[in-house]
C-alpha cells in the first residue's frame, strides 16, 4: 500500500536509528576539492586523518549504510582535536549524469536553519529587547492562546500549537506546486485552522509554527527582514560566507541534486529547485561543509551570545523520546549538541560533542526513509558507533 506523505514527512516524530547490518562493498576514497576552489582540502589535510584502520572502517561503514538505504550521496565531515580528522564523499550528486559527490558545494539544511533563527533572538535577549518569558501576543496578533505561550514555549517546541506542516490542505497545496511561494502568515494560517494539541508548557511537540512566529517576532522588534537579520547579526561575526537565507529558491552552484518521494504520487522526483519558503525561519536556509563545521562549535558554546543566554539555550528538557533532549532550538542526543535538518530532497546533521570537543557534519541529497527511519540518522549512528562509541548519536527531532 503506497503511504501518503502527510504524516510521512510533516508530522511531528522523534526517530531513534538502528545500524544497518553491513554487506560487501568497495570501500570509498576521498574526493578532494579542486585547488581552485576556495576551501579545498583544509577541511582535513592529508597528514591529519584518523589513521589507515579507523579510516577504512569509517569508509566502509558509512557505504554500507548508503547502500543498503538507498541514499544517492554523502558528505561526512568528523574533527576530533587530538585525534585527526576525516572528510570523505560518497556516491553520486546527480544520478542522471552520475556526476559523483564532492567535499564541497552548497545543500538545503532544512530544520538546522532553526539555530540561526534562535540565535538571533537569543541576541536580541541579551540586548533587553525581547524576554524569553514574554507572551507571544506582545508581539504577534492572533495566535491561538497568545496570551500564555511564552517566545520560551516557542523555541523549546512547547507551545502547544498546531505543526502547520500536518495540516493535509497545506501538504497538498505544498506538493501540488513546489515551486510556488508561501508568506510566514499563509503558512501560518494552517496550523491556525486546529486547536492548540496542548497546554503551553506541558508537553514536547515539534511544530514549525513555532519557529515561523519566532522569525516574525525578529522582524516585528528589529523592523527588518529576518534574512538581513541573520546575515548581519549571525553569519557575518560567525564567518559564515557560503551560508545564506534564500529569498526564494534560488540555490548557490555548486550543489548536487536532491531527491524525495514527498510527491502526492509516491514517487521519486527531483526537488533540488523546490521553493522553500514554506519553511521560513524554520527550515528554509542553505549551507555548505566548511561553514557547518564552524557553527556546530558556535551553537554549542555559545560563542555569539552572553553565557546566561546560553545557558537557557542549553537547558534540554525530555522530548519523551530516549536519548534526546530539547532546549531552545537544539538538541542534546546522547552528548552530541546541534540540530539535524530535512527537507524534500536534503538531509544535514550539525553537531558537537562537548566532552570532546568533537564535531560531525552530514550531508545527504536525499530525505528518503529506509525502514522508518530518516537516512541522516542511520548515518549518524554508524560514524558515532565508530569514532565517540560512549556517545553514539541515537535520535532525530525532525518532522516526518
Amino acid at each position: 500500500m503506497r503511504r501518503t506523505p502527510t504524516r510521512r514527512l510533516f508530522a511531528a516524530a522523534l526517530l531513534v536509528a538502528s545500524v544497518l547490518a553491513p554487506v560487501a562493498t568497495t570501500p570509498a576514497t576521498a574526493i578532494p576539492a579542486p585547488p581552485s576552489h576556495r576551501h579545498g582540502t583544509q577541511d582535513c589535510p592529508r597528514d591529519e586523518g584518523l589513521g589507515p584502520e579507523l579510516t577504512a572502517r569509517l569508509d566502509k561503514a558509512i557505504e554500507d549504510v548508503r547502500t543498503q538505504a538507498g541514499i544517492p550521496g554523502v558528505v561526512a565531515g568528523v574533527w576530533m582535536p587530538g585525534k585527526g580528522c576525516y572528510v570523505r564523499a560518497f556516491g553520486v550528486a546527480d544520478k542522471v549524469t552520475g556526476k559523483p559527490m564532492t567535499t564541497y558545494g552548497a545543500v538545503r539544511i532544512g530544520s538546522e536553519t532553526k539555530t540561526f533563527t534562535v540565535t538571533a533572538l537569543l541576541q536580541l535577549v541579551d540586548a533587553g529587547r525581547v524576554g524569553l518569558d514574554d507572551p507571544i501576543s506582545r508581539y504577534i496578533d492572533g495566535v491561538p492562546n497568545g496570551d500564555n505561550i511564552t517566545l520560551r514555549h516557542l523555541a523549546e517546541m512547547r507551545s502547544g500549537l498546531f505543526p502547520y506542516t500536518s495540516d493535509p490542505d497545506f501538504v497538498h497545496a505544498l506538493l501540488s506546486d513546489p515551486y510556488r511561494a508561501f508568506t510566514p502568515h499563509e503558512v501560518l494560517a494552517y496550523g491556525y485552522r486546529h486547536d492548540n494539541t496542548f497546554a503551553p508548557g506541558t508537553q514536547f511537540e515539534y511544530s514549525n509554527t513555532n519557529l515561523v512566529l519566532l522569525g516574525l517576532v525578529i522582524e516585528k522588534v528589529t523592523g527588518q527582514r529576518l534574512a538581513d537579520v541573520i546575515d548581519r547579526r549571525v553569519l557575518r561575526p560567525a564567518g559564515l560566507r557560503e551560508t545564506l537565507f534564500p529569498t526564494g529558491a534560488e540555490f548557490p552552484e555548486p550543489h548536487p541534486r536532491g531527491y524525495t518521494d514527498q510527491t502526492l504520487s509516491g514517487e521519486v522526483a527531483d526537488s533540488t529547485d523546490w521553493n522553500p519558503s514554506w519553511g521560513w525561519a524554520a527550515g528554509a536556509m542553505i549551507s555548505d561543509l566548511h561553514d557547518l563545521r564552524r557553527w556546530a562549535k558556535i551553537v554549542a558554546t555559545g560563542e555569539l551570545l552572553s553565557p546566561q543566554s546560553q545557558a537557557e539555550r542549553l537547558r534540554t528538557l525530555p522530548t519523551g523520546f530516549p536519548g534526546t533532549s530539547y532546549g531552545l532550538g537544539i538538541f542534546d542526543a546522547n552528548g552530541w549538541i546541534g540540530h539535524n535538518g530535512s527537507i524534500p530532497g536534503y538531509e544535514t546533521v550539525t553537531v558537537y560533542l562537548p566532552s570532546q570537543k568533537a564535531t560531525m557534519v552530514l550531508m545527504l541529497n536525499t530525505d528518503i526513509s529506509a525502514g522508518g527511519q530518516e537516512p541522516s540518522t542511520l548515518v549518524a549512528r554508524a560514524v558515532t558507533a565508530i569514532v565517540t562509541p560512549e556517545n553514539v548519536y541515537d535520535g532525530s527531532v525532525q518532522p516526518r
